[in-house]
């Protein structure tokens, strides 16, 4: 929701600045998002006008102005543009000031080899309008050397307040301004409310055949109003200021309505309607275009707006293109009317479709508002376009039923924790607008705009926030004695772990979304939990992985010129079946940078992902040792078929896959150059004993270890790890490691085979290894080996 300071003065009277709106607002529950003045864009713009005008001597199509800046100093200016004359009065940029179309600082510069001091400025550069066929022309009285800003009338600021759902009576300015009232910052003005007076019946029949969703549809016909007139040039610059786009004086009528007193109407074409308008509920299978030019399908379940022909307007959302005003509308029909709230939201949402008017609808407007609403339009209609009016038609009755609310002035103490006079309370209330009759309880009559209140509490609410929660004494809590227990479960234990580890080892924690897009969790599979009503297109579905948040976050980095690029993330993945906890780890660009002693930049590969996720799980407590290696997780797509593998502990339980990412994969989310990846399933890492220590206490060996190498020759297909541990499991008793340290294939090995050399280490515990007992145990070895297709290599 945004206002205008000279907006709110029309409601609010005092004497108070934009910093004492902004510091009250916060201080009574309206966060302030933002505030910009269309003033500090417009610095350094002056209205000038140009005395001379002569052709370029370098240029054709340039000219040489000279314009007098209200200095005294006339200044040289090249300038392009086709209207540029002697007389003319615009606006003209001094070196220093920024161009708000394009941020270009203005500089003394020459152009063509003639010195320019400035620029005469279009509207589009200045951000007015579209026009750019030329330079501004302001009326030749137009005060010469006025700031821009000061002759627009720009130095207005625009505040930015976010609005919570409950507060549906701040959907206008005049409600905020009755908040700040209540808040001590100036005195609410009165409403003028007009009395119209109305001749005979609405040239048009209207009203609603649904009281379910539709209770209330009031309004009036008027008859010989003036489109083609231009809106009031106050009422422009304040929706503009709003970002509201001026369309014509009617359309910015109603519009202007809705903003300032929360009320959203409609004004319809007459000349466009056939027969009866009616709010009823639509029939399937019929079609509502509405302003935005989309055609929807609605169903049974919604409420419409429409004539004896055909579908104008879904109700309390948007109107229809077919019956909107134009330029050549003379007889309009205006129509305020009471929606449903949860009618309202259901249509939006099935619809997708939002718009002012919803949020407000959705929200609850003020039911005891129809009347005066409509003669506020109706007198604005009449004072800008003209016209005669007919006579009010009310059809239906809105839900208007008085609410009182028992309350005990103590309350504020002992529920809000602010001890608050009751007579401070009470002026609070009635500010507010609630009716107060002291007693024992007091009765607090609940005004029709507050929909949100219900019981005492939320009187509280009203006195404390009012009062300010800063205001509220800080209490300590009560505090045992002693040690307090720890309160962290395994799991988090489990991630604080995994969460040191992964930044010790050099990775950045990244933090991503859990939603992400359909196209990013396409490649995964697809989410299998999507999003009725997203935030957004590109927040709709669960993440099926933590890899494309990373992979999107690398994107970002290496657009920002990241060379080296480690990530990770502990984070939550939603599959079909449950959600399960996973640490993903990314690497992207060069391992190692260029040097005089490395060489070349060295790029991380899929061994690198292999170590870390050893590490990681060791430090998880699991049994790194112990885990095979084997052939990635038949996904399509995603890991580099040959330069991917899984972590496992018997042949179903994976506990982590790793190595290069699938390069359409990387094409995908545009990341530069191979990318490694691992992910480490938290919830497959088998859990620690429930008692005694998860390892033997270490006892330094007190004989040195013995090493021997063997070569053997085995099929191209056995996997390493496979070999390896054949080997160490020869005998458990004795060999303490056992490690890969050469592969060779070629000359003087067979065709098909590899010749894989492995180091085992011996650890002697009494007493030192015969040669009798080291022969036995390299029997063992050679046997493992031949266990899985390996040969001693003679």
């Amino acid at each position: 929701m945004k206002i205008t300071l000279d907006w709110l003065r029309d409601h609010l009277d005092g004497d108070f600045t934009v910093a004492d709106v902004v510091a009250t607002l916060n201080r009574i529950g309206h966060e302030v998002e933002g505030v910009e003045n269309p003033a500090e864009k417009l610095a350094g713009f002056r209205v000038a006008k140009v005395l001379t005008a002569e052709r370029h001597p370098q240029a054709d199509k340039l000219q040489l102005l000279t314009v007098d800046s209200g200095d005294g100093v006339p200044l040289t200016v090249v300038c392009g543009a086709p209207n540029a004359r002697a007389g003319l009065v615009g606006v003209l940029g001094l070196p220093g000031a920024v161009v708000p179309a394009n941020g270009m600082e203005l500089k003394v510069a020459a152009v063509r080899g003639v010195e320019s001091n400035g620029m005469m400025c279009s509207s589009r550069e200045l951000e007015l309008g579209d026009d750019h066929d030329g330079i501004i022309e302001l009326p030749e009285d137009a005060p010469v050397g006025t700031p821009f800003a000061d002759y627009q009338q720009a130095n207005d600021p625009v505040i930015d307040i976010a609005i919570t759902p409950n507060r549906q009576d701040c959907m206008g300015v005049r409600g905020i301004a009755r908040d700040l009232a209540a808040a001590g910052l100036g005195t609410l003005k009165p409403l003028t409310v007009p009395v119209i007076e109305g001749q005979g019946a609405p040239a048009t029949e209207f009203g609603t055949d649904e009281p379910d969703a539709c209770p209330a549809f009031y309004g009036r016909t008027i008859a010989g109003v003036d489109n083609k007139v231009a809106t009031p040039e106050w009422m422009r610059r304040r929706l503009e200021a709003i970002g509201q786009r001026s369309i014509s004086a009617l359309v910015d009528i109603s519009n202007y309505v809705m903003f300032d007193l929360g009320r959203p109407s409609h004004i319809y074409d007459r000349a466009k309607l056939h027969g009866a308008l009616v709010a009823r509920r639509a029939r399937d299978g019929e079609t509502a275009t509405a302003l935005n030019g989309k055609q929807y399908a609605l169903t049974d379940t919604m409420t419409v707006i429409a004539d004896e022909r055909e579908v104008h307007d879904i109700a309390g959302i948007m109107g229809g293109e077919h019956s909107g005003c134009s330029e050549d509308t003379t007889d309009v029909l205006v129509e305020i009317a009471y929606f449903t709230p949860e009618r309202i939201a259901l249509t939006g949402q099935a619809l997708g479709l939002t718009s002012d008017a919803r949020t407000r609808f959705e929200r609850g407007v003020d039911p005891a508002f129809l009347d005066d609403g409509t003669a506020i339009v109706t007198q604005y209609v009449l004072d800008i376009c003209g016209g005669t009016p007919s006579a009010m038609t009310r059809s239906g009755a809105p839900p208007v039923e008085a609410k009182t609310v028992d309350y005990d002035p103590a309350l504020s103490a002992t529920l809000g924790g602010i001890a608050i006079d009751p007579e401070r309370q009470k002026a609070i209330l009635e500010a507010l607008g609630f009716g107060v009759t002291e007693g024992n309880p007091w009765k607090i009559a609940v005004p029709s705009w507050r929909r949100d209140v219900d019981g005492a509490p939320d009187i509280v609410e009203e006195v404390t926030r009012i009062t300010g929660f800063d205001a509220v004494e800080s209490v300590a809590l009560p505090r045992d004695e002693g040690v307090a227990k720890p309160t962290a479960t395994a799991d988090q234990l489990l991630e604080r772990r995994l969460r040191r580890a992964a930044a010790a080892a050099g990775f950045h924690e990244a933090v991503t979304w859990s939603f992400v897009s359909e196209r990013e969790a396409a490649p995964f599979g697809g989410g299998a939990w999507s999003l009725a009503n997203p935030i957004s297109e590109e927040l709709k579905v669960m993440r099926p992985s933590l890899l494309p948040g990373l992979l999107s976050a690398a994107a970002r980095n290496q657009n920002r010129g990241a060379e080296s690029i480690r990530l990770f993330e502990i984070g939550r993945r939603y599959l079909a079946d449950a959600e399960h906890p996973t640490l993903a780890l990314l690497m992207a660009g060069d391992k190692r940078a260029r040097g005089w002693q490395a060489g070349k930049a060295a790029p991380f590969d899929a061994f690198d992902a292999k170590a870390a996720a050893l590490a990681l799980l060791d430090a998880a407590g699991a049994p790194a040792d112990r885990l095979q290696v084997m052939e990635a997780v038949a996904e399509a797509g995603i890991w580099h078929p040959g330069q991917s593998a899984t972590l496992r502990l018997g042949p179903k339980a994976v506990l982590a896959e790793f190595g290069a990412l699938h390069p359409a994969l990387t094409r995908h989310f545009d990341v530069d150059g191979p990318v490694i990846a691992l992910q480490i399933f938290l919830d497959a890492i088998p859990a620690k004993r429930a008692s005694g220590p998860a390892r033997a206490a270490f006892t330094p060996p007190a004989l040195q270890s013995v090493r021997r190498d063997f070569a053997f020759l085995a099929p191209a297909t056995l996997s390493a790890a496979d070999l390896v541990r054949a080997v160490r499991g020869a005998d458990k008793a004795a060999i303490t490691d056992a490690r890969l340290f050469d592969r060779f294939a070629g000359q003087g090995v067979p065709e098909g085979q590899v010749s894989l050399a492995v180091e085992v280490e011996l650890q002697p515990l009494d007493k030192s290894f015969t040669d009798a007992e080291l022969k036995a145990i390299a029997d063992k070895v050679v046997a493992g080996a031949a266990k899985v297709g390996a040969i001693l290599r003679g």
